[in-house]
């Protein structure tokens, strides 16, 4: 046991060495004391220095005398760089794909003819909108709907022959009407801007004083005039807040858009109705409400 340890020992020392002749042996010195430990080496490990020599040689070329070499780092840092960017292209295409996917399962479920744009451009400070890729060359009009895989986005309210600027369901100026799930009276939403401490809600106002809302209610879009700038049945939020009559006739309240209108991507442009209104089939799922066991009962689990 004594020999074998004194011997792996030894080994460890010889194999040190070894790595210290064969990196100086790639270095451009030609000192005395140089010339000597690599004909030392030479003469003590011969075929060893070699094999060893093939795995040093990367570091001993990265990290020579000079403290490296500059072109070797460059080419390094640009490799990393290149391959960042490629992860980041292939994380923005799955999202993309995400997108699409969503979008197209919920023009699905309406029976909405639409036109796939991409936002390229968001409006001004003072106005809410976007600019998308597709235009009147795509069959794209003025007033006509348009959503994403969540919900309602808002209106097309100019178009050229390969862009239209879309006003987003959140401006101020903006103005839907919609029908409550289930009992399907009618009322309308507006942007609020940030008048509420959070940008991207909306304010409901109910037509009739006999309406009463309740916090979770859905909201879908009333069919316009010949259906023109909306469509029926597109989802539009959920009520989060019910802010009474404040003064009027009817009730009032709050409601969180369905589709994110900060991060918008790929939308759709309804150029085409559905034949007959998808109601409230588009609507997600609304959660299970959670009960609270009695007091006094144990739960199981956890």
């Amino acid at each position: 046991m004594h020999d074998s340890r004194r011997t792996r020992v030894l080994l460890a020392v010889l194999l040190v060495v070894a790595l210290l002749i064969i990196t100086v042996d790639y270095s451009d010195s030609t000192a005395a004391p140089v010339r000597a430990l690599r004909s030392l080496g030479s003469a003590v490990f011969g075929g060893a220095e070699a094999a060893t020599a093939t795995v040093v040689r990367p570091f001993a070329d990265l990290f020579g005398e000079d403290g490296g070499q500059p072109g070797k780092v460059a080419a390094l840092q640009a490799q990393v760089t290149r391959l960042r960017l490629e992860l980041s292209q292939a994380q923005l295409d799955r999202q993309q794909s995400d997108q699409l996917n969503r979008l197209l399962r919920t023009a699905g479920q309406g029976q909405y003819r639409i036109v796939v744009a991409n936002v390229v451009a968001v409006g001004q400070p003072y106005q809410a909108s976007v600019t998308l890729d597709a235009g009147s060359a795509d069959g794209i009009r003025a007033d006509q709907t348009v959503l994403n895989g969540a919900g309602l986005v808002g209106t097309v309210t100019a178009v050229s022959a390969h862009s239209c600027t879309v006003l987003l369901a959140s401006d101020t100026t903006a103005v839907s009407g919609v029908r409550v799930a289930p009992s399907g009276q009618l009322g309308y939403v507006t942007g609020t801007g940030r008048s509420h401490g959070e940008s991207g809600l909306l304010t409901l106002q109910m037509l009739t004083s006999a309406a009463s809302l309740q916090v979770g209610q859905q909201l879908v879009t009333a069919a316009s005039v010949k259906q023109r700038p909306f469509v029926p049945g597109v989802p539009v939020g959920v009520i989060t807040a019910v802010l009474g009559h404040g003064g009027g006739l009817t009730e009032r309240a709050l409601v969180r858009p369905y589709a994110d209108l900060g991060s918008l991507g790929v939308v759709g442009i309804v150029v085409a109705p559905p034949r007959r209104s998808p109601r409230f089939s588009v609507l997600p799922p609304t959660p299970a409400p959670t009960v609270a066991p009695p007091a006094g009962v144990p739960q199981l689990g956890g």
